[in-house]
């Protein structure tokens, strides 16, 4: 029997001692950690064999936390989260109270506000971002359901989220490219 709050316990309790977790989300299995937590995500980037090079995303769980990370939010980001019909990733530039090893090399920071509730729970308890990246090796194919993702990445976590593990994600999030300028960009539809 699935037990959302002890597996939020569970998770929380990983991941304010540094540890990584896997984890379903509103899209793919991800592997997480505390945002703010650099040697945290230092261990995803290992994990997944990942240049550090290559900017991971942040889920957050609303208004409050966004603003706590960034300064300014274009209006348009808020109108895009309200139409949006599936998930969405939104590039946002100058992000901070994030691990520096999150941000990428042109200043931004991908981030997604979750409603899956074993997600925005966990979100909420942490009072923190939560690093999401799909559970597999870079440059290998992104798992669609908890059985396609390999033993190197089970066994490379320090928690396996006991959820939804019969769940079958078709697709990732879309990406979208904000500038404090107002440019947009569709990153993947």
């Amino acid at each position: 029997m699935e037990n959302i709050n002890q597996e939020i316990h569970k998770a929380f309790e990983v991941i304010q001692n540094g540890g990584i977790i896997l984890y379903p989300t509103d899209t793919v299995w991800g592997i997480g950690c505390d945002a703010t937590n650099e040697e945290a995500v230092k261990k995803i980037y290992a994990l997944k064999q990942r240049e550090e090079t290559k900017s991971m995303i942040v889920l957050m769980n609303g208004e409050k936390m966004m603003y706590n990370v960034f300064k300014e939010i274009p209006e348009v980001a808020w109108q895009i989260l309200d139409l949006s019909e599936k998930p969405t990733t939104l590039l946002l530039d100058n992000p901070r109270n994030v691990a520096a090893n999150l941000i990428g090399a042109d200043k931004s920071l991908g981030v997604r506000i979750v409603k899956e509730p074993f997600c925005f729970k966990l979100l909420e308890r942490l009072k923190k971002p939560l690093v999401s990246t799909s559970a597999n090796v870079s440059g290998m194919f992104s798992p669609k359901s908890f059985k396609e993702i390999t033993p190197e990445i089970i066994n490379g976590v320090d928690y396996v989220v006991n959820l939804h593990r019969e769940k079958i994600c078709d697709k990732p999030s879309t990406i979208i490219k904000l500038t404090n300028d107002n440019q947009v960009k569709i990153i993947r539809k």
